[in-house]
């Protein structure tokens, strides 16, 4: 059963994180301090570039695309951080590891199941093609074949993918992993911990949206408060507030039928539209009128497909950045060597698999 999350639900229930991130003997020298500023500065500017336009753009294909690119661009920034600081593998708190490790392998299992939905879309394009192509000769009997793919198209989009259903253990894990490790005289550990805790946070969040936008259910929303001592905590609250209502709304008036993308929805329009006329529903109708409406509705789901098809290469280029954050961190402990010494090349600046 899936459980209602109260939005202003907060993160610190064992109490002051930043008392966490000031322990005494570890001071910050400039240096350090201005690595940490820019990689918070730069998380920023991500998270207002992520503010939509407007409110329907939350639900569209092109901006959850440009959502998986800033999650990939982020991870790869905190691999650049560790860099950066030369803090050594063999100097991390066993703890960091334990979550670094914890937290890649939920983000795997995440985009397995958002390439899942992806996948699973996009095969109902095909029952759509089949729709179309029957309409482009249109006779009684080809009106019979077209009812019949729109009817398995419909039964296809509005089930349920299990994988996705699933997402709460996985969004839950994410949302426990949020609490900071203990930092013990390490100026170092107190930077890559403040750092990970805003890549955290960036992902459980676009990751319950997703989830959310996929499922068709609010209740995968991650209601997530954070404090204002961050310097990217008034762009993420504002991004948090304007997604999360925009998606409870939709979801509202959806009742739970279609996933709520834009893109799709206004596939399903045009079905809608295309639909009574070949049942039979309405009185004759012009050739040429069919025609506008079918191509429309091919239109329509092309846009659809070639949207999936690009957002799915996007969840699979971070499934790659998460796999070699984790191999190379596993790699350097084996060795001894820095985090990012075993970082394939290129991974740094292709963040993305075109």
């Amino acid at each position: 059963m899936s459980r209602a999350r109260d939005p202003h639900r907060s993160f610190f229930p064992f109490g002051n994180p930043f008392r966490m991130l000031s322990p005494k003997g570890s001071q910050m020298s400039s240096q350090l301090l201005g690595i940490l500023n820019s990689f918070e500065a730069t998380l920023a500017e991500r998270l207002k570039k992520l503010m939509p336009k407007n409110e329907d753009e939350i639900r569209s294909i092109s901006w959850m695309t440009l959502a998986m690119e800033s999650l990939c661009e982020t991870h790869n920034d905190i691999k650049t951080l560790a860099l950066d600081i030369d803090l050594p593998v063999s100097d991390w708190d066993e703890k960091w590891i334990d979550v670094y490790l914890d937290i890649s392998v939920k983000l795997l299992d995440i985009c397995i199941a958002f390439s899942s939905e992806l996948s699973r879309l996009n095969q109902g394009h095909l029952l759509l093609q089949c729709a179309l192509h029957n309409l482009n000769t249109p006779s009684p009997q080809q009106f019979v074949r077209a009812c019949s793919s729109i009817d398995g198209w419909r039964n296809h989009i509005s089930s349920r993918n299990p994988r996705i259903e699933k997402c709460d253990t996985i969004l839950d894990n994410l949302l426990g992993s949020l609490d900071l490790p203990k930092v013990k005289n390490s100026a170092k550990g107190k930077v890559l911990m403040q750092a990970m805790y805003g890549v955290k946070v960036q992902t459980a969040f676009l990751c319950s949206v997703f989830a959310a936008v996929f499922s068709g259910s609010a209740e995968k929303l991650l209601g997530l408060d954070v404090a204002d001592t961050y310097l990217w905590a008034q762009a993420f609250t504002s991004l948090r507030n304007v997604v999360n209502e925009e998606i409870k709304i939709k979801v509202r008036f959806s009742n739970g039928r279609f996933a709520v993308l834009k893109e799709l929805e206004a596939v399903d329009a045009f079905v809608k539209k295309l639909y009574p006329i070949i049942q039979g529903e309405q009185d004759a109708v012009e050739t040429e009128a069919l025609q506008k409406t079918v191509e429309e509705t091919s239109r329509a789901a092309e846009k659809l497909s070639q949207g999936l098809d690009h957002l799915a290469k996007e969840v699979d280029g971070f499934f790659r950045v998460v796999l070699s954050g984790r191999d190379a961190l596993l790699s350097s402990l084996r060795s001894g060597a820095t985090f990012c010494d075993n970082i394939p090349r290129g991974t740094m600046d292709e963040q993305r698999v075109n």
